[in-house]
């Protein structure tokens, strides 16, 4: 059984049962009591590789289990993964070209960060289409660490981490292909091989086709879903030498085509066609190198660079631009009896490049040093103390600390944290995002974006039986948002500037969980409540952060024997909502989503049939997306609320390969 603090290596990526995305690993690591075993996960996302039933910072879990579950429900894009977990909220962020982001405890989208084997390969700040551009196919486990989590990641994680952790090779050649067709005409083939080259090197690759033809679901001329064909492909290589060194590499492509707003022949409000449509080019590569420095001391090195072309169309505006980022960090780790540490240093940068509004191009450049120490106290009290220093290129120094604390005693696990962070502001709010760069003013004198996190959490676990409440608050400061009007506009088309909200936006809220299993059937139960408010735009009283629920819950009761079937429901309930820019209404109606999941498996083959959205909730069966008039910002839509792809059911079959 692994000690609390015992020196990780890499040299284990090559196990079948873990998984690797920097300074530790996942092991099925059993202890023995008599026929009792006791799985042992240990998680990476808090960089130190503590086993995440006794490490101070929070991580949550979403395990194979889970993610081969919603890999059949949504096999194109892990927006379904993420989104059924408690405190994880996906929203869309165009009712154009389907784009969503993830709010983690209803922080702002724009301040998770996205990482893949804890490389930033998706960029520093994740564009909200991205989300909807990465298969589940090849995902070993997801951790999620929620609130500022700069002290590790830097500015671009504000609001929390999202880590994909990726399958690693087994001694043997295994894989899958799984094929899907939707009743909304979309079809997906994915596919994930692995295998040992020789004794040292071992090598995955996956790879994808996506396809979903345009529907106008209510027969309005503006597509409700937008069509798109993607192709996507990921080769990965790890290396491992006889005294213990060992290498990752990884490359990526995805291309993307999708196309919403009008349908052919049709028009908006003022009478002409509007079409919205994005073209997507990502290249990406990565590399992760550690080197064991004698008993106690371990060397990490890794960097990442990331490319993305993009080529968009706004009704008769087309805009191209390019996004870049860059990743090279060091670090130095060792281990003791009860403490652990890491020091490091590490460069980023981020490029944006646009070839029709130059005006808002940057250049972010930002060396940084950072540390953690991990001390356990007492058998049942341990601590986490992670700072980071940064300086930004275009914002100064930024000190961004954290700290959290653990206290377990018997069946009880008591955490809780405190942290502060940055965010960098870009042009890309969400209707900048959605709208495009064309009637937005060239801004200054914007500051960074600050918020101030706390959480505790209190979890009870003893036999089948797991629960947990979360209490949590954030509050953020200088949230740049969009301005009507804003008075160094002069230039008639500018038509919205950016600018710093006055005062904080205040988030307070708390997280139920409930887990329970009696033999193959699994019960699980959460509930959410939020209270989020912000200054309103006269500066008088305080006024409720837009599309937040204040009451968001889920059931998902399954019964699966492993080899043979697997039988599930979920229901999702998600409460009033308040809306802004919507003229039919100032705020929404509450709705269920139900889901129905199926599967049989013979041998090596599976069959699953999915049904989703039972109840066929769709906004458009209550009011158009359609605005009467053109938004200032350039957008035709209101916000999505709700769901507004209506009833669903797809189908299909997977076949697995070697051990």
């Amino acid at each position: 059984m692994l000690n609390k603090y015992s020196k990780i290596t890499f040299a284990v990526l090559l196990a079948p049962s873990i998984s690797y995305a920097g300074e530790g690993e996942k092991h099925d690591d059993h202890h023995e009591h008599g026929e009792d075993k006791i799985e042992k996960i240990q998680v990476t996302a808090s960089r130190l590789g503590r086993i995440v039933t006794e490490s101070a910072t929070r991580t949550e879990i979403i395990n194979g289990e889970e993610i081969q579950e919603k890999a059949l429900m949504r096999p194109g894009n892990i927006s379904m993964l993420v989104a059924e977990t408690g405190g994880v909220r996906v929203q869309n962020t165009s009712p154009a070209l389907g784009s969503a982001n993830i709010r983690l405890q209803s922080l702002y989208g724009r301040y998770t960060q996205l990482l893949s084997d804890g490389l930033p390969l998706y960029g520093g700040q994740t564009a909200s289409i991205g989300l909807l551009q990465i298969p589940p196919t090849d995902l070993a486990n997801v951790e999620i660490i929620k609130g500022a989590a700069s002290s590790l990641y830097g500015g671009s994680a504000l609001g929390g981490v999202i880590n994909l952790i990726s399958r690693t090779p087994s001694d043997e050649v295994e894989g899958e292909v799984l094929l899907n067709a939707t009743s909304k005409n979309g079809q997906d083939i994915t596919s994930y091989f692995s295998s040992p080259i020789n004794d040292v090197i071992s090598a995955s690759l996956t790879a994808g086709l996506h396809n979903q033809e345009q529907q106008d679901l209510d027969s309005d001329g503006w597509l409700d879903m937008a069509a798109y064909q993607r192709a996507t492909i990921r080769p990965r290589v790890y290396w491992e030498s006889e005294d213990g060194a060992n290498l990752y590499l990884t490359f990526g492509a995805m291309k993307e085509e999708r196309e919403g707003g009008t349908v052919e022949g049709a028009t908006v409000p003022n009478g002409n066609p509007f079409i919205q449509s994005q073209d997507s080019l990502r290249l990406d590569s990565g590399f992760i190198f550690d080197q064991p420095l004698g008993e106690v001391l371990n060397l990490n090195v890794r960097g990442s660079a990331m490319r993305q072309e993009h080529d968009h169309v706004n009704g008769l505006i087309q805009e191209k631009d390019i996004h870049e980022s860059y990743l090279l960090e060091s670090s130095v780790s060792g281990y003791g009896d009860t403490s652990a540490w890491l020091v490091g240093v590490a460069y980023q940068s981020d490029r944006f490049d646009s070839g029709n509004f130059s005006e808002f191009n940057y250049n972010f450049q930002v060396p940084g040093l950072f540390s953690q120490v991990d001390y356990e106290a007492t058998d049942k009290l341990s601590l986490s103390m992670s700072a980071r220093a940064d300086w930004h290129s275009e914002y100064g120094t930024q000190i961004s600390p954290r700290i959290s604390m653990l206290y377990s005693p018997e069946h009880l696990t008591i955490r809780g944290s405190y942290g502060k962070g940055f965010f960098a502001p870009t042009p890309f709010v969400e209707d900048i995002e959605d709208a495009g760069l064309s009637r937005l003013a060239p801004f200054e004198n914007i500051e960074e974006e600050q918020a101030t996190t706390a959480s505790i959490d209190i979890s009870y676990l003893m036999d089948s039986i797991e629960t947990s409440v979360t209490l949590f608050a954030s509050d953020v400061e200088n949230v740049t948002e969009l301005e009507l009007n804003a008075p160094y506009i002069n230039a008639s088309d500018k038509q919205v500037g950016m600018v710093n909200s006055a005062g904080k936006s205040e988030i307070r809220g708390a997280e139920l969980l409930l887990r329970y299993r009696w033999r193959e059937l699994k019960l699980t139960g959460s509930y959410l409540y939020t209270d989020a408010t912000k200054h309103s735009q006269s500066g008088i009283g305080r006024t409720p952060l837009a599309l937040t629920p204040k009451h968001s819950a889920g059931a998902v009761i399954m019964w699966e024997e492993h080899g043979s079937h697997l039988v599930g429901f979920e229901a999702y309930y998600t409460g009033t909502q308040h809306l802004e820019g919507n003229p039919h209404r100032d705020k929404s109606n509450a709705y269920w989503h139900l889901g129905l999941l199926g599967q049989i498996t013979v041998g090596k083959v599976s069959y699953f049939l999915n049904a989703e959205n039972l109840l066929n909730v769709r906004q458009t069966k209550d009011e158009s997306l359609l605005l009467p008039m053109q938004a200032p910002s350039g957008r035709w839509t209101t916000d999505i609320w709700s769901r507004n792809d209506g009833f669903t059911v797809n189908a299909g079959i997977r076949v697995q390969f070697g051990s």
